[in-house]
């Protein structure tokens, strides 16, 4: 089938231009090498916020990797300006890790909406946003945002 046509041999004109597969696999590849730094500036956040600071045990243990693992990860965040460390003391996020950390909540909390919306249950809609939050895009994330707001205004 073309893709111009849909199920019952109906044509369909696209408004929008496919993205080519290459430009397609290229943004996922993108989206998976932030997708770790954004996790673990996120759970920094979360961290500190709950208990006034975070180690790097803290994220080991949130994530289920090694402590080596965790401390490769908060290396390149701090080589990317995300986070501060200093020997033996807490993780601190830069305001530039700040920003993502707060950038990555409201992401995640609108694609949990999202999913709360269409009435999936809050356990598999906290999980489900984990992996997509990383992958849809700013106008997909408006659409979300726009279908919500309709939801809550009671025009489901």
């Amino acid at each position: 089938m073309s893709r111009k046509q849909t199920a019952g041999n109906k044509t369909a004109t696209p408004n929008r231009k496919l993205p080519a597969p290459a430009a397609a696999h290229r943004r996922v590849r993108s989206d998976h090498a932030s997708e770790k730094a954004e996790d673990y500036v996120e759970a920094i956040a979360e961290q500190i916020a709950a208990s006034g600071l975070c180690r790097n045990a803290d994220l080991a243990r949130r994530f289920g990797v090694s402590h080596v693992t965790a401390l490769r990860i908060i290396d390149r965040l701090v080589a990317e300006g995300l986070v501060q460390t200093r020997p033996y003391g807490p993780l601190e996020l830069t305001p530039r890790g700040r920003r993502l950390a707060s950038r990555c909540a409201e992401r995640h909390q609108l694609v949990v909406d999202f999913l709360l919306a269409l009435d999936v249950p809050r356990p598999i809609a906290e999980v489900d946003a984990e992996g997509i939050e990383h992958h849809v895009s700013p106008q997909t994330l408006e659409r979300f945002a726009a279908f919500v707001k309709q939801q809550a205004r009671g025009g489901g």
